[in-house]
């Protein structure tokens, strides 16, 4: 069995879609034991709480410096004991240690296809506001694993999402959800599960 951990800071909408994946059986020999987020008031808590899954929010504003916060996290992240730590939308710069004591069972998703539209400083709508911007008639989504570097780490999955007259970032965002990451992320879970099988 695989135990995952999701980091989350917003809505959770990438979160809802592992739990999804998890009751129906596109993730299989998986199991969610936590989910972490640094903000308090992050939707994806109650997704959480409404699937019976521990939910934590960890956030810097409540330590007096980033070295507390730091050892905090990992000391729930140790406590948990995941095999694979899911970034579906997390918005904190990770620990250095964390990287190093889970190196290749951190995976993340971001909005876009890697190489474009991706490091530091892209996130959010900003990636969709960058891609309409450069008029590119194809984004999509990447699933990686996490490495030192923004967005850097070894490709896991990506898929293509088409560009459209008129698309606004919200739509795009939206769009790119929808037909890419609420896909790939459960199917990277769910390959990773039975490898580990």
């Amino acid at each position: 069995m695989l135990n995952i951990v999701v980091c989350v800071s917003g809505g959770g909408t990438n979160l809802q879609a592992i739990i999804d994946g998890v009751k129906n059986g596109a993730i299989r020999n998986t199991k969610i034991v936590g989910v972490i987020s640094n903000n308090a008031g992050a939707y994806a808590l109650n997704r959480a709480k409404e699937n019976e899954i521990p939910g934590f929010c960890i956030s810097p504003k409540n330590y007096e410096n980033r070295a507390a916060f730091n050892e905090a996290f990992l000391d729930k992240l140790a406590e948990l004991n995941p095999d694979l730590i899911v970034l579906a939308g997390f918005l904190v710069i990770l620990p250095e240690q964390m990287i190093a004591t889970y190196r290749d069972r951190i995976i993340n998703i971001h909005p876009s296809l890697i190489p474009s539209f991706c490091g530091t400083g892209y996130y959010g709508l900003k990636v969709h506001e960058e891609a309409l911007k450069r008029g590119v008639k194809v984004t999509g989504a990447t699933v990686h694993y996490v490495d030192e570097g923004t967005d850097t780490g070894r490709i896991i999955a990506q898929k293509a999402v088409e560009v459209l007259d008129g698309d606004t970032p919200e739509v795009l965002q939206r769009r790119v959800m929808e037909q890419a990451e609420w896909i790939i992320l459960p199917k990277a879970i769910d390959e990773i599960a039975m490898r580990e099988e």
